[in-house]
């Protein structure tokens, strides 16, 4: 089995409002990740999930961001940039811990799993 992260990613209200939700759960799943917990918050777990999440986010000033980024496609301003992803394992470990408690931490494997991962 790969070694396996995870990350911890917030949309923000201004996401929720614009009714993203769907739209940012939808490109996570389809690159892969596997939601293993969520509370309107959601931690997201695969092979380097970290880095890819945040490069999937984009910059955090929509100005920077590249199309095809959630940031470079919807958003504007940097006080509106949507949606958080942690920066780092560490950042991701403390993150996960003060939303969700161990066992709030589901552990499956994919049906995709083999066709995503060697």
């Amino acid at each position: 089995m790969a070694n396996l992260e995870r990350t911890f990613i917030a949309i923000k209200p201004d996401g929720v409002q614009r009714g993203l939700v769907g739209e940012i759960i939808k490109r996570f799943e389809q690159k892969g990740f596997r939601l293993v917990a969520m509370k309107f918050l959601r931690v997201w777990e695969g092979l380097n999930v970290v880095k890819t999440g945040r490069v999937m986010l984009g910059e955090t000033n929509p100005a920077d961001s590249k199309p095809g980024t959630i940031r470079g496609d919807f958003c504007i301003q940097v006080g509106r940039n949507i949606i958080h992803g942690s920066d780092s394992v560490t950042s991701a470990e403390k993150e996960i811990s003060l939303w969700f408690k161990p066992g709030e931490l589901v552990d499956y494997k994919s049906c995709a799993y083999d066709w995503v991962y060697e």
